[in-house]
């Protein structure tokens, strides 16, 4: 608080943009209990500036699904704290969580997740659907979408009709229908050939730069770790951040 010439108090608003996009502080996780119990993340702390992406590497089973989960609001921690564009998740409810997951975070899945009886364009336009958005802003949003991954030429072709590497750019459109703050992919390349793997990484960082959004990538390929700002690996349960 600051006082004006009057003397009386004022808020001094910082710039939430120079907040960081993800805050995560000594987040724990484990599976079981006892003897039996697995300890997949041991204390997380790190942060994610906005407009960044960020690779997440690890062993199989090293808890990067689980740690997207949580980041994502899909899973809810043992302890620690997690904020994700200014928000504390711990504070949302349930309801909370639909709206943050639905309105500021786009998802990216290795089965890419589309409607196998939906065309591409439907596919894109699921999100803008469930938010009730006027049918010519979703139709612009689409037919914008599909252009910047390359696929305005394939609105019309269901899933089964597409590549995998097309099916997996449908999928990125889709996670950036609603115009989300922050994406979130799971090893968005597991399904693809080396090739197309590398093309969809330079995609996404396209994105990034495009849309202005951060995104945070779980990915063991090391041919795609060096198109990321920054990586951290997952190691015995806590972050070592790499050069």
């Amino acid at each position: 608080m600051s006082e004006n010439s009057t003397g009386s108090a004022t808020a001094v608003i910082e710039d939430p943009s120079a907040e960081p996009m993800i805050k995560v502080e000594a987040l724990r996780r484990s599976f079981g209990e006892g003897e039996a119990a697995v300890h997949a993340l041991k204390g997380v702390s790190f942060e994610i500036p906005r407009g960044e992406l960020v690779a997440l590497r690890g062993r199989s089973g090293s808890g990067k699904t689980t740690l997207l989960n949580l980041v994502g609001g899909l899973d809810s921690a043992d302890g620690g704290r997690i904020v994700i564009d200014g928000t504390d998740l711990s504070t949302l409810g349930e309801e909370g969580l639909l709206e943050l997951r639905r309105d500021r975070i786009g998802f990216i899945f290795q089965s890419f997740g589309l409607l196998p009886i939906l065309s591409a364009a439907e596919n894109v336009g699921v999100p803008l659907r469930l938010r009730k958005a006027d049918p010519k802003e979703r139709e612009d949003r689409v037919g914008l979408l599909l252009a910047l991954v390359g696929l305005a030429d394939h609105a019309n072709q269901r899933p089964g009709e597409l590549s995998g590497g097309q099916q997996q750019r449908v999928a990125i459109a889709r996670a950036l229908a609603n115009k989300p703050a922050l994406l979130i992919a799971d090893e968005p390349t597991g399904q693809l050939d080396a090739e197309t793997g590398l093309a969809v990484m330079e995609l996404l960082r396209a994105v990034v730069r495009s849309e202005g959004c951060t995104a945070l990538v779980a990915t063991h390929d090391h041919q795609l770790l060096g198109l990321a700002d920054r990586v951290l690996e997952l190691r015995d349960g806590e972050i070592v951040e790499e050069d």
